[in-house]
């Protein structure tokens, strides 16, 4: 008789290494952004698995992620191929489907352990991005659209100190005697008020949030646990390991830690916000008073400078 707690039991929860690899090309495939003359890929992957199952898997890491890139670029050949997506496209559309490809030409994939114990033994949660190429004229590293739970949209450029967002778009068209008539379209939509904001430096390089809205989520993020600030960092950092509250009637800011190794202002610890009662996390409203500049600190491990914009 074989028991829940036996050995073979427990053995009979374990997914087979190839389950994962599996799983990383199904998300590919289930979140390709098409366009209208490509269709993009994401082309980053963050694995994570139950702590046991990390522990027998570790020592062939190594492997598996090279296995696992080995599939997607298949996959990615499979869905060019004339019998793959790009002949489904033709019969759909009477054209030949967008090509297929990832924009940096590459593939990221990392296996890690659930630091937050939320997955059960032979679970797999899968976070992918669609990696964007670095533009080194603008100063900045790569840059990353998360696709699989949340849409990202760019920040317009403010001008003047209107608080208007102003969208120039110009045009060419052939005016009289066949000369090209340029004329610059301007579109004024309201911009949101900047109420603060986050600098910081990851793995990923340095970067600037603008605060826009009363509630702001920090931590590295994951499919089940979205934020607003995505870390780049160890697993010390929590997927959701703060959150900066303001309130809308004094505008006081408030830092919340929901973390499990700690958050820190101004280099003291602040007070846990949560309770965990049977394995179930519940905020107890405990929050504290954010200066107009300060120093905050994810588990002493990346530091944001916090500034209230007057």
């Amino acid at each position: 008789m074989v028991t829940n707690d036996s050995p073979a039991a427990a053995a009979n929860r374990r997914r087979p290494a190839r389950d994962l690899i599996a799983a990383v090309v199904e998300n590919m495939r289930s979140n390709l952004e098409t366009l209208k003359y490509s269709t993009l890929a994401p082309s980053r992957y963050v694995v994570y698995v139950h702590a046991a199952e990390y522990a027998r898997l570790e020592a062939i890491i190594p492997i598996l992620r090279e296995e696992t890139i080995r599939a997607l670029t298949e996959e990615l050949a499979r869905l060019n191929s004339p019998s793959g997506l790009r002949r489904y496209g033709g019969r759909l559309f009477g054209e030949a489907a967008p090509r297929v490809q990832t924009p940096t030409g590459e593939w990221q994939i990392e296996f890690v352990m659930d630091p937050d114990g939320e997955l059960a033994e032979g679970d797999i949660l899968i976070d992918s991005e669609l990696l964007l190429p670095a533009q080194p004229e603008l100063g900045v590293g790569e840059r990353t659209r998360k696709i699989s739970t949340a849409h990202v949209v760019e920040q317009a450029q403010v001008r003047g100190g209107s608080g208007a967002l102003v969208e120039e778009r110009t045009h060419l068209r052939e005016g009289p005697g066949g000369q090209a008539d340029e004329r610059t379209v301007r579109t004024r939509v309201s911009a949101p008020r900047l109420l603060a904001r986050i600098v910081y430096e990851d793995k990923a390089g340095r970067h600037s949030y603008d605060v826009a809205k009363d509630s702001v989520v920090i931590g590295r993020g994951s499919t089940t646990a979205p934020v607003d600030i995505r870390i780049e960092s160890s697993v010390d950092v929590s997927r959701e390991h703060a959150r900066i509250r303001r309130d809308p009637l004094t505008g006081q800011f408030f830092l919340i830690d929901l973390s499990t190794l700690g958050t820190t202002l101004n280099n003291r610890h602040v007070p846990r916000g949560y309770d965990e009662v049977d394995g179930i996390r519940k905020e107890t409203g405990v929050e504290t008073p954010l200066p107009d500049g300060a120093r905050i600190g994810l588990a002493e491990t990346v530091f944001l400078e916090f500034t209230v914009i007057p």
